[in-house]
């Protein structure tokens, strides 16, 4: 079977044969055109072994803060990788 190797948008009229694969965080639903981004309380945030911060955890992943209403994005892949508030006020580093 033959592979292709591209960058930038997608777009299939009729679906896609086999598995797409790769990095997929988040959901998107394609009928109501959103992207949903994890929601997780404060606690949940600051503790190193939620799965926020042990599973599929990349710089660049958004997590809501839901306790204060805040988006967080991180800043590395390790559980203790700091979050930093969208914003650029303040942090939260996992312990």
């Amino acid at each position: 079977m033959a592979s292709t190797t591209f960058s930038g948008p997608v777009t299939s009229t009729n679906g896609f044969v086999g598995d797409v694969t790769g990095t997929v965080t988040g959901s998107i639903d394609a009928t109501a055109g959103y992207v949903q981004i994890h929601t997780v309380s404060d606690t949940e945030l600051a503790d190193a072994t939620d799965d926020v911060n042990t599973v599929g955890k990349a710089a660049g992943t958004l997590a809501f803060e839901t306790t204060n209403s805040y988006l967080y994005i991180a800043t590395g892949t390790g559980a203790t990788d700091t979050w930093v508030l969208a914003d650029g006020t303040g942090a939260v580093t996992p312990s």
